[in-house]
């Protein structure tokens, strides 16, 4: 027997619709991330590119924008405000000078110690273990590079 249209469900309600639980999620952890990001006084991109760094300093401007999906067109006016409060330099490369390393100061390196109450705080609030938290995370990213492929 054939599925009329009339037994499918409402493909465009909202209360159906992925990309708007995914929309919603991410308000959500912006709202959570805003009081935390602001006593460290960082934005959440900022935020991200740290992380960035804190995983290896010293990359250069591309690599960071590639890492963080960001063009050259958002990621040096944040970098340049970083930059501005001290907690990053931004030098020439000396093999290539057509690029542009992005490092941590004392002060930016500090700032990963006041951090690390962070993801902790949405481990404890989204009710996820780390292997529940990981797998949702894996499937995001999965989620996302299917989407991109599809052009």
């Amino acid at each position: 027997m054939e599925i009329g249209v009339a037994d499918k469900p409402d493909l465009l309600k909202l209360d159906s619709m992925l990309c708007f639980a995914v929309y919603a999620a991410g308000h959500a952890f912006n709202r959570f991330y805003k009081p935390r990001l602001d006593a460290l006084g960082l934005t959440y991109p900022q935020y991200l590119v740290f992380l960035v760094l804190w995983e290896g300093d010293g990359l250069t401007v591309k690599a960071l924008g590639e890492r963080l999906l960001l063009d050259s067109g958002t990621i040096t006016p944040l970098l340049k405000r970083l930059e501005a409060r001290g907690l990053v330099v931004r030098r020439r490369d000396q093999e290539d000078e057509r690029q542009v390393r992005v490092l941590l100061t004392d002060e930016g390196k500090a700032l990963r110690e006041k951090a690390l109450s962070i993801p902790l705080a949405v481990g404890k609030a989204s009710g996820l273990d780390i292997a529940g938290a990981d797998a949702l995370r894996r499937e995001l990213v999965s989620l996302r590079e299917r989407l991109d492929g599809v052009g």
